[in-house]
């Protein structure tokens, strides 16, 4: 099986490396790709949303399966542009794909099949806006209704803030086009977790449950970012509550799409959840992998990923024969000085080789360049070093320890990935240093 992997972060490395692992693949394309993906993939220089520019590779490298990693190429109807030239895509099609592409569409579905979240209202005006705000008191939650790269989700923990990120969405124009209309949701609390689940408009298969940080520095303090560290599975979701989890959310979702919306969804479908005092609530839908919680669920995948997403691209998904490991993994996010804010690239990083080699680490890079027979950074989040190991504690020392042995000027990470985990089991134990 020839496979053609679209785009260039941890994400794809992580897809890449579990689906080289497949005996049924001899050849992986990777559009664009990353210095790390090259080791395993050749790399070409076409561009994540350049749809026309993959389809042709797609068709001249005679690919059996496409995988598209990113939420852009799928919102813009790659999947549809793909299944119109008879190609095998694994992605929803640009209707399935609005359950990430705008906020109320997904709230909207959300009611319709009775999937618990929280209250919200959509509105292109300032005053109404403000309006619900009064009405739901702080803390209240303001999201731009579109894509916004992860940035477009605000807590307020005053009117005030509420009404600063209000005019962020609709005055300022911040967000551009995704924010032409603004959420005002009622703030959850709980702890959060991901359900990544794998359906082909039928039938549902879930990976483990997962956890990740989005917070800068340790403790959940400092600036939100994509995603500074993750670990699976997550024992806030017990397998009683997982069971529900993809009977009132997962098949829920796919179900209405399909009887309400005439929406078959096919490939990868993300639940951000809020487990709340009364159960879970969804926070958001994606419509593909998240990073970095792909790099900690694709190890403890028991299987062939290959033959998976093949199965899920024609239709054809067997849950029965879906199985996880037992085994554990953290993954702890390196990222450039200034991140994520400012920040400079092509530092040089060091390390790498020794990191590789040792036992239970894989190294997955996010933001990598080869320059002159040297890997540099390229961008905010660099790599996400991941350990995997028969616990969480023995995931974390491994995945630490590859951490020590990377470095490259102004790399900073968290020492607490899985500290809510820990605490819950009476061992407050982290990793390595912070180099900040």
């Amino acid at each position: 099986m020839r496979i053609l992997v679209v785009g260039g972060g941890g994400r794809e490395h992580a897809l890449v490396w579990k689906l080289a692992q497949s005996p049924t693949v001899t050849d992986i394309i990777a559009a664009p790709g990353n210095a790390g993906i090259a080791e395993l993939a050749r790399c070409l220089p076409v561009a994540a949303d350049d749809v026309e520019g993959l389809v042709r590779l797609a068709s001249e490298e005679s690919c059996d399966l496409t995988v598209i990693g990113p939420e852009i190429p799928l919102t813009m109807g790659i999947a549809n542009r793909f299944a119109d030239e008879g190609l095998a895509v694994f992605g929803p099609s640009k209707s399935a794909a609005r359950l990430e592409g705008s906020k109320w569409f997904a709230k909207k579905l959300m009611l319709r099949a009775g999937i618990p979240t929280a209250r919200a209202w959509a509105t292109t005006s300032r005053d109404e806006a403000l309006s619900h705000v009064r009405e739901l008191g702080a803390p209240v939650v303001i999201k731009a209704d579109g894509l916004a790269a992860g940035k477009g989700v605000m807590i307020a923990a005053s009117e005030d803030e509420a009404l600063a990120a209000i005019d962020a969405v609709l005055t300022e124009g911040r967000f551009g086009a995704a924010g032409s209309r603004v959420l005002v949701e009622e703030y959850l609390e709980g702890e959060e977790a991901s359900i990544l689940a794998f359906t082909d408009g039928r039938r549902i298969a879930s990976l483990v449950p997962s956890q990740d940080h989005k917070r800068a520095r340790d403790g959940d303090r400092g600036p939100n970012t994509g995603g500074m560290g993750a670990y699976a599975p997550a024992p806030v979701v017990d397998k009683r509550m997982l069971a529900d989890i993809e009977c009132d959310v997962l098949t829920a979702a796919v179900r209405t799409l399909a009887e309400e919306y005439g929406t078959e969804y096919r490939g990868v479908l993300y639940a951000g959840l809020m487990i709340t005092d009364d159960g879970p609530k969804v926070l958001e839908f994606n419509c593909r992998f998240g990073d970095p919680e792909t790099q900690v669920v694709l190890p403890l995948l028991d299987g062939d990923l290959a033959e998976l997403m093949m199965s899920v691209a024609t239709g054809e998904l067997d849950p029965s024969s879906f199985r996880v490991t037992d085994e554990s993994a953290a993954c702890v996010v390196m990222a450039s000085g200034g991140y994520p804010g400012a920040y400079e690239k092509g530092k040089p990083i060091s390390g790498l080789a020794v990191a590789g080699v040792m036992e239970g680490v894989v190294v997955f890079h996010a933001g990598t360049a080869g320059s002159n027979g040297a890997t540099v950074t390229a961008g905010g989040r660099v790599l996400g070093i991941t350990g995997i190991g028969p616990t969480l504690p023995d995931a974390l020392d491994r995945a630490y320890a590859g951490v020590t042995a990377i470095s490259f000027d102004g790399a900073h990470y968290r020492t607490d990935i899985a500290h809510r985990a820990l605490e819950k089991a009476g061992n407050t134990k982290a990793g390595g240093r912070d180099d900040v």
